[in-house]
């Protein structure tokens, strides 16, 4: 269904496994792969609602909710490599 709306597109789904039918090791691979990438992906969303406060939005207005997500991105940017940046100075 995915390929008959936009043929470009890749599936970022995990390959799953049935009763009498187990993954092969290619889509296992396959798999991990996808899994390092939205572990990733998913402690930044972490860190926003969090620390930050996005778990619920205020509904300020269009323009305050924007800005405040664009500090929020930037502060997130900040708190994840305050390792990195310490240890420069």
């Amino acid at each position: 269904m995915l390929h008959q709306h936009a043929p470009g597109a890749t599936s970022f789904i995990h390959a799953k496994a049935h009763r009498h039918q187990p993954l092969s090791e290619d889509e296992r691979a396959r798999n991990r792969t996808k899994s390092k990438v939205r572990a990733k992906v998913e402690h930044v969303f972490l860190v926003i609602k969090r620390l930050f406060g996005w778990s619920k939005v205020r509904y300020r207005g269009l323009a305050k909710n924007t800005h405040w997500l664009f500090v929020t991105c930037g502060l997130t940017n900040l708190y994840l490599a305050r390792r990195r940046l310490v240890a420069g100075t």
